[in-house]
């Protein structure tokens, strides 16, 4: 069984040691409407542009995005580039960066252009040295990394060809890993995976795996086949396979297949999303998952990645709602634990546009006409927070013998509703000051009120909002379910 939450109270505990290419990336966005006089070309009329840590520094944070630390071993110029790689680093706290300087070669930066109205890469521009580094700055790099080595959980080789993971960089690493009995995470860009030799983890995308096989891969089952010589040839544990839209296949040297299928996901933007998934695993398989548990959290963390804009980065509160069911979030995602989280999210839909509505009452046994209303009400807005009176307030309201339920059980059952977006617990008799404060688009009440019996109308129209009274179930209500259980007991 998948106990994701015992895994997300191990990942803050694990360190993983990150080697690799380090590189800036910048994204221009904008606006096309006009060709270039001077040639046949698009003029991109610039609006914002942001520069982001890539490369290996984008799989550094992701891994401390997803709550471990990270011991980053790379590459830098004395350039600009460079020292603005160093600043962003330094911002992150969990990331302990190593960094080895050579003069002689520029820091990687590649910048990207982007149309927004069409959600397209118009062009990227590279201003690299793609050479292996010098025997001087191999021995800097492997000396900084094996020096780190004992205080990792595991190791993540990200291989960008650029220079830093040369041959003799990962065989020291790797045999140093190993005699430690730490194991090895390889996403490779070498065709030549004899380089990783003894890594316990390949992680090619498609193509890479096709061109390192010299195999046409259409299928698990040509993954599989390809796969028996590769994981011979590289003296690895397993081979996994990231196909994109058609998810991830792994293939184990002990015969087994396992594929998880991608997750739907609307596409924003697919740049660093092979960086998120060599994280996700390496902290997944640093905290005790096995594969097919790592394998699954990567596909989840890919979908989040690929939503957003630009080279980013996964939380573990993103990654729970995408891999748990909707329903085991309710009390997470659905219960204002805080002024904060209530004050956060109706800002949220706000600045999205939505229309909040209100409705509020004890809700001790759930019956069909609480769900009428609730059904309702949800109609009448975009999206409905339900006040839910403490258990003291419904002992003020309904006596010493009421709720029959405690207050985090009515919240639970109320969040589990699809009508209802959030539920706010209040201490007090009426809702007047958590309406006050959420100010909703929409005060909504059953109607066996009037219009002026509904606590808050008043405040509600004063700054322009609308009370509705909603159709309500005759003949149910709490206290007569109550009667009714207590004198078949008699």
């Amino acid at each position: 069984m998948f106990d994701f939450d015992a895994l997300s109270i191990a990942i803050p505990r694990q360190t993983i040691l990150c080697v690799g290419d380090l590189m800036l990336d910048e994204f221009v966005y904008g606006e096309v409407s006009r060709v270039s006089p001077e040639a046949p070309t698009p003029v991109l009329a610039v609006r914002r542009s942001q520069m982001n840590v890539g490369g290996a520094g984008n799989v550094a944070r992701n891994i401390t995005s997803l709550g471990a630390k990270c011991i980053f071993v790379s590459l830098i110029g004395e350039d600009v580039t460079g020292r603005i790689l160093r600043t962003e680093l330094a911002r992150e706290k969990q990331i302990e960066q190593l960094l080895v300087v050579d003069p002689d070669r520029p820091t990687t930066r590649k910048a990207r252009y982007v149309s927004e109205h069409f959600s397209t890469h118009m062009l990227r521009a590279d201003w690299e040295l793609a050479a292996p580094a010098s025997e001087e700055v191999e021995t800097k790099l492997i000396e900084a990394a094996v020096s780190a080595l004992p205080r990792a959980d595991i190791v993540l080789l990200s291989d960008y060809a650029k220079g830093v993971l040369t041959a003799r960089v990962v065989r020291h690493i790797i045999d140093e890993a190993r005699k430690l009995g730490k194991r090895v995470i390889v996403d490779p860009k070498n065709a030549n995976w004899a380089l990783y030799r003894g890594a316990t983890l390949l992680t090619p995308n498609q193509k890479e795996f096709s061109e390192a096989t010299r195999r046409r891969i259409h299928s698990g089952d040509d993954i599989a086949e390809a796969s028996l010589e590769a994981l011979r040839s590289a003296d690895a544990e397993a081979i996994l396979v990231t196909r994109s839209e058609h998810g991830m296949t792994l293939a184990h040297r002990d015969g087994n297949l396992i594929h998880v299928p991608a997750q739907p996901t609307k596409v924003r933007d697919v740049s660093g999303a092979g960086d998120t998934v060599a994280a996700m695993l390496a902290v997944a398989l640093a905290a005790k998952a096995d594969f097919e548990q790592a394998l699954r959290c990567a596909a989840a963390a890919a979908a989040v990645a690929v939503g957003k804009p630009g080279t980013a980065t996964v939380s573990l509160d993103e990654l729970r709602r995408k891999i748990l069911p909707p329903a085991s979030l309710t009390a997470e995602e659905k219960i204002a634990a805080s002024t904060p989280m209530l004050e956060a999210q109706i800002a949220e839909w706000r600045k999205e546009g939505q229309r909040v509505g209100f409705t509020n009452g004890c809700f001790d046994i759930l019956h069909p006409g609480h769900v009428r209303v609730l059904t309702q009400a949800r109609a009448a807005c975009d999206r409905l927070i339900v006040g839910l009176n403490s258990d003291a307030s419904v002992r003020r309201l309904k006596g010493p013998e009421r709720p029959v339920q405690e207050e985090r059980s009515r919240a639970e059952v109320l969040a589990a509703l699809e009508a209802v977006d959030l539920v706010v617990l209040f201490e007090e008799d009426t809702p007047l000051e958590l309406i006050t404060r959420i100010k909703p688009s929409v005060l909504i009440k059953g109607g066996d009120y009037t219009r002026e019996q509904v606590v808050g109308h008043d405040v509600v129209a004063a700054y322009g909002g609308e009370v509705v009274l909603v159709d309500i179930l005759e003949g149910h209500s709490t206290t007569s379910l109550v009667k009714r259980a207590r004198e078949k007991r008699a």
